[in-house]
């Protein structure tokens, strides 16, 4: 019986990386190269289905990781390259959609076990970054009552105090479009519909405090 062979997509800004990539799965007669590009949009042109999808995400600039994860989640299973040094952590990764996160010094034995596990279903976190996983979990579980990302607990913050969506894509240097999917995630995770409901809810979690007084 012939072994299942698994398509892989790659997506890396930076041509080395990208190469690296290319002759690895050349040497995984399971691992089948579906498309290599420098962009998630490029990808997102293509047809999708893809078993795994590598995603080596920008070391230049600061753009919404999380945004980014979630869009390539759509395509197939992500499995995330990074420094880990960002505001992103590794359970936000988790919870945007990844499905493995390893770095850029993880050997290739330990990125071929990850494209394999993830492939079947699985989940996979590179020893290289297990104990750093574990610390952001603690502080995830202390810190994040609402389920909610870094992000999302800061556009809920500036909605609770009355900003538009405007103000605070200006505030937090996102798109208007960014904040409109935080706001949406927000209110599907709380299960609440409107305005009002989202400030309440930011008061029981203690991201903002009651005023006492009534705005004028």
């Amino acid at each position: 019986m012939p072994e299942q062979v698994y398509t892989v997509a790659i997506v890396a800004d930076q041509p080395l990386p990208r190469a690296g990539m290319e002759r690895l799965l050349g040497d995984e007669p399971t691992l089948a190269l579906a498309a290599s590009v420098e962009s998630l949009d490029e990808l997102t042109a293509g047809p999708g289905g893809y078993d795994v999808i590598f995603l080596d995400l920008p070391l230049h600039g600061q753009p919404d990781t999380a945004d980014i994860i979630a869009k390539a989640a759509t395509l197939g299973a992500p499995l995330v390259c990074s420094s880990w040094d960002r505001p992103t952590t590794l359970v936000t990764a988790i919870r945007a959609g990844a499905r493995g996160c390893i770095t850029r010094y993880s050997e290739p034995i330990v990125v071929r076990q990850a494209l394999w596990i993830i492939a079947e279903g699985g989940l996979c976190m590179c020893p290289r970054v297990v104990g750093q996983f574990r610390s952001d979990l603690s502080r995830a579980v202390d810190t994040d009552a609402g389920g909610l990302a870094p992000r999302e607990i800061e556009t809920l913050k500036l909605i609770a105090l009355g900003l538009t969506h405007t103000q605070i894509a200006t505030r937090m240097g996102l798109s208007e479009a960014t904040v409109n999917t935080y706001a949406k995630r927000i209110r599907a995770k709380l299960n609440v519909s409107n305005k009002a409901e989202l400030t309440r809810m930011a008061i029981e979690l203690g991201y903002v405090v009651r005023s006492r007084h009534p705005a004028a």
